[in-house]
């Protein structure tokens, strides 16, 4: 019981921060800040693979595809309840679509998990290019017209809560199992693969759970994103979606939820804040400060901004020392 008492407190926080900002934020920053709730929920996601079980995986944008994709199909063909608890219909066809995008990682990763390092990210950035040159090639879909015409939330404070639920359910799900045996098994293929193996853990499963898991939650967050922008379309999950994933997880810290979620809201929010630049110089410099201010932050904290601690270590380390 009191573990459940942190997400009750956590999802009503949001709750409350939701409310703030939608009645204090224009229709832009609105969507900067959905935009910023759908990273978090990505790199969360990908921090269990390439931050926990410390692989690297270079196609999560094609899991993103697969539950946007089905969503957006799903909510615009199939009614299957009334319109006054039309707002199940999302939960339920985003759990789907996260449950589509965890099957395709098991089938992926069954085969490719057994391969380290560079061939395993080349892999899985093959596999997120099959996905986008799929999706070019189904006309059922829009092809490369896109997907238009997706149903939204109908307003930014039930868009907000909606993707809270997800945060929360993503954030202390992959909690609760980081501090269990699974959770366990996951750190020990990251730290020494051999010595794990040696020790009676089947390594590949570990990392096909790992896989199957955070693929749910990409999923997750590509249905969040068709619903956030009404519209999508196969270069909407490039390789460069992916990339993007990777930089807010080396960016927060490999292995620490918070510092992932921090990094989210920078990357989403710094090309964002960089824009008037561009009116007063004639010049587009946002990627160049972008790309500069990255390569700063990780000659001077190589492990991310937090490391592989959570806030509260932060808090109990600096903060509460100092004082």
């Amino acid at each position: 019981m009191h573990f459940l008492k942190k997400p009750l407190l956590s999802f009503l926080g949001l709750c409350v921060l939701g409310f703030l900002f939608d009645i204090g934020l224009d229709a832009y920053y609105q969507l900067i800040i959905l935009f910023i709730l759908v990273n978090c929920l990505m790199a969360m996601s990908l921090n269990l693979i390439n931050g926990y079980t410390g692989q690297f995986s270079l196609g999560h944008a094609g899991f993103m595809a697969i539950g946007a994709y089905f969503s957006a199909y799903a909510n615009t063909h199939w009614d299957i309840l009334p319109p006054t608890v039309q707002f199940l219909e999302y939960f339920i066809y985003a759990l789907c679509g996260g449950a589509l995008a965890a099957a395709a990682g098991f089938l992926v990763g069954l085969p490719s998990l057994r391969l380290k390092g560079d061939y395993l990210a080349i892999v899985t950035l093959g596999f997120g290019e099959i996905i986008r040159v799929a999706l070019l090639n189904m006309d059922f879909l829009g092809g490369p017209r896109g997907y238009a015409n997706i149903p939204g939330f109908g307003s930014f404070l039930f868009s907000f809560i909606f993707a809270s639920v997800w945060i929360v359910i993503c954030f202390f799900t992959i909690w609760r199992v980081m501090h269990s045996t699974f959770g366990r098994g996951f750190l020990s293929v990251r730290e020494d693969e051999i010595a794990a193996e040696s020790m009676g853990i089947n390594t590949t499963r570990m990392k096909v759970r790992a896989f199957v898991l955070s693929s749910f939650f990409a999923g997750v967050a590509g249905s969040l994103f068709a619903h956030f922008t009404n519209f999508i379309n196969p270069s909407s999950f490039t390789f460069l979606q992916s990339v993007n994933a990777v930089i807010m997880v080396v960016l927060g810290g490999m292995g620490s939820m918070t510092g992932v979620i921090v990094a989210a809201a920078l990357v989403t929010i710094l090309p964002e804040a960089l824009r008037p630049l561009q009116e007063l110089t004639g010049v587009d410099l946002r990627m160049i400060i972008y790309s500069l201010s990255l390569v700063l932050v990780m000659i001077l904290r190589p492990k991310g901004l937090f490391g592989d601690m959570e806030l509260s270590d932060v808090w109990r380390k600096y903060v509460r020392r100092s004082a």
